[in-house]
């Protein structure tokens, strides 16, 4: 397995919850790692994601100011902070990770994937 999700579960509206991403193997290679969702009958879309240095972070527009993504080389892992959450943030959540300084918004340019948590914030 090279990268390991989890975190995910059930949060009332304005909740929070904070998801772990654990990489092992090739994906401690990686340059980005990154978190996407995919809600039930949509596509994948791109949440979050950050340089190996930590110190460059990038976020989709419907999460700035209430997602923080930071991660713990030490200990491999990544993780997304999740607060104010709404009951359209309920997806899936997947982390990735890819070979390479740039930062894609498309989950295609991922080579490493995990294994997915569900995020469900009910109103």
């Amino acid at each position: 397995v090279q990268l390991q999700a989890s975190g995910g579960g059930l949060v009332q509206a304005g909740g929070s919850l904070r998801l772990s991403c654990s990489a092992s193997g090739r994906a401690l290679s990686s340059d980005v790692m990154g978190w996407f969702r995919q809600a039930l009958g949509k596509e994948r879309e791109f949440v979050a994601a950050i340089r190996r240095s930590g110190v460059n972070t990038y976020y989709a527009d419907s999460v700035k100011g209430r997602f923080t993504i930071s991660r713990d080389n030490a200990k491999n892992t990544v993780y997304l902070q999740m607060n104010g959450l709404k009951p359209e943030d309920t997806a899936v959540y997947y982390c990735a990770a890819k070979i390479g300084m740039v930062v894609f918004h498309e989950s295609r340019k991922y080579e490493y994937w995990g294994q997915g948590t569900l995020v469900t914030v009910s109103s």
